[in-house]
């Protein structure tokens, strides 16, 4: 019996026009292939030092080549840098990790851990490892990917933040004690980033291990920010988890609401979910009627819509590549060369850039080597093979290896003025920034996978097709396998008999009359679409799409037709 091969087949075999990828050399000078090997060398270059100065701490100091423990004592940068290994291709180095983190990492301490930042990087680390293992050539028990050790151990750590989400609004304390839970006298303030950032790792967790509570908590947390968002369609950025009164009411996309917006539309994506799109799509319709000036994005008083603070913050970085993710290219496009003008200027985004000036903030100097604007860089390259994008990969190449590279590491710039260095390489270095940048002079990676080969995997529910692309990114860069969620979960509308699905794929009658059936069974104006099939081979478990010149598979219409993941991206109905 084949789990939910249909619609599966139908997110990746669908294909699209998209431009054609860069192999060598490519225009204005850009040599893709030499910068890409210029990132795996930063990346070595900080990971080796880590190791040999900083693990097991969290983190490296590169200026005085030791470490420091800062988020919580997990080795947090071998987490982070865990799937970056395997997208550089170092196979062995990833499996040695894997085998570190089982022995080491113990989540049963008495510190207090961040909430937030445990679960992007912590939970969201082990998920993507654990759903990579195969491919990262690790024997993995039988269930995988219903069960393996990473993944009872992203559950374990997980489990230790559910206390923070017992409040009387369900939205989540910004802090946790691992051992004891919330401390008596913890703040009930926290920014809404850290109240709508959980649905990608915790829905992923439900899916993998059957367990209802975390894509429920992150849900309820999801829809009391929504519930709470003002009378003219915005949110603030710190909000009294007990009350739900808005503590800071400063409304905008960058520090403090950036990952919540992300998480709407990644949720959206990852799940197939019409509410938390359509949730996104409202909030963009007032972020452009308040916020937007001029391809930028300014802070306006939630309630009033009146500007508060005309600033970009480098944070905010991040909006052009979310817009690439609904189809918004020209936009996206438009506020991404803002923010390059920036980078230009200094060498790096610094933290807050006052607008009307043109210059930094006081105090706002720095650039801790921030992923976003490469992010952006990477989704906008994507979708629109525009040799600018390269160019910017080009200049942080350059910037970060003139101004930040030092002896044991990459070295914070605490103000992009003078250059002058802060003694932190934080773990998002070799999680995100160095990653988004291979990936974007990589264009054969199997990130960038585009449904032509895939796995097939064996679990208790069946069969299940595994990396064949679409793969969404959590917000610290961990790669989910959309695919996953459906391996593990018995669900009415997935339990296709084999002959029914071969008599589908040949049947060119039964077509037209399954898709009459189908489309019977949705609302009004809904219609099953044909897509391009895609037949093919047994070899081991691996297999290879055949191009055909005609359909051989009809699709059935999804329940979130309007929108459709392809190629990481989702297209509209009118676009």
């Amino acid at each position: 019996m084949l789990r939910s091969l249909g619609s599966l087949i139908c997110l990746w075999a669908l294909r699209l026009p998209v431009p054609p990828a860069d192999t060598g050399v490519v225009a204005r000078g850009v040599d893709v292939a030499s910068y890409r090997e210029r990132v795996r060398a930063m990346f070595y270059h900080a990971y080796e030092h880590y190791l040999e100065s900083a693990f097991p701490y969290d983190e490296l100091r590169p200026l005085t080549c030791d470490g420091q423990d800062t988020w919580g004592s997990f080795s947090l940068t071998l987490i982070d840098a865990l799937d970056t290994l395997l997208i550089l291709g170092n196979v062995s180095e990833f499996q040695r990790v894997i085998s570190v983190l089982q022995e080491g990492v113990d989540f049963d301490i008495d510190v207090n851990a961040s909430v937030f930042e445990t679960n992007i990087r912590v939970v969201g680390g082990l998920l993507s490892a654990h759903l990579l293992s195969k491919k990262g050539g690790m024997e993995v028990e039988v269930g995988w990917p219903c069960s393996g050790p990473l993944l009872r151990m992203a559950e374990e750590a997980a489990r230790k933040l559910l206390p923070a989400f017992q409040t009387p609004t369900g939205m989540p304390y910004g802090t946790v004690n691992l051992l004891h839970g919330v401390n008596p006298g913890e703040t009930p303030v926290t920014c809404t980033a850290g109240i709508g950032t959980f649905i990608v790792e915790f829905a992923t967790l439900s899916h993998l291990t059957g367990d209802p509570v975390f894509e429920d908590v992150a849900r309820k947390a999801l829809k009391a920010l929504w519930k709470n968002r003002s009378d003219i369609g915005l949110v603030g950025n710190h909000i009294d988890v007990i009350t739900a009164k808005w503590v800071a009411q400063d409304a905008g996309i960058g520090a403090g609401v950036d990952s919540y917006f992300e998480y709407l539309v990644k949720g959206a994506i990852l799940l197939q979910d019409e509410e938390l799109m359509s949730m996104f799509l409202e909030y963009n319709k007032a972020i452009k009627n308040y916020t937007k000036f001029d391809d930028w994005y300014l802070w306006v008083q939630m309630y009033k819509g009146t500007v508060s603070m005309p600033v970009f913050q480098s944070l905010e970085a991040y909006w052009p590549g979310l817009q690439s993710l609904i189809g918004d290219v020209d936009n996206a496009m438009r506020t991404f060369l803002n923010y390059y003008t920036v980078w230009k200027q200094f060498g790096g985004l610094p933290e807050f850039y006052n607008i009307p000036q043109g210059y930094t903030v006081d105090k706002r100097e720095g650039y801790p080597l921030r992923p976003e604007l490469v992010e952006s860089a990477m989704y906008l390259y994507r979708a629109t093979r525009d040799p600018t994008l390269l160019e910017l990969g080009r200049d942080v190449v350059e910037s970060i290896e003139k101004i930040s590279k030092v002896d044991c590491g990459f070295a914070t710039i605490k103000d992009l003025r003078d250059h002058r260095l802060d003694n932190r390489m934080e773990s998002f270095f070799l999680a995100e920034t160095v990653k988004y940048l291979y990936l974007l002079f990589d264009p054969d990676n199997f990130i960038h996978n585009d449904g032509s080969v895939f796995d097939v995997v064996v679990t208790p529910y069946g069969e299940c097709v595994l990396n064949a692309g679409g793969y969404v990114f959590n917000t610290e860069a961990h790669p989910i396998d959309p695919a996953a969620l459906h391996c593990c979960r018995k669900r009415k509308e997935e339990q296709w008999e084999v002959e029914d699905l071969i008599r589908e794929f040949y049947s060119p009658k039964q077509n037209k009359k399954f898709a009459s059936k189908r489309a019977s069974d949705h609302s009004e104006g809904e219609s099953a679409e044909d897509c391009e099939g895609a037949s093919s081979e047994k070899g081991g478990e691996k297999r290879h799409s055949k191009k055909s010149s005609h359909s051989l598979l009809t699709c059935p219409s999804q329940s979130f037709n309007s929108k459709l993941a392809v190629l990481g991206q989702v297209f509209l109905d009118n676009t």
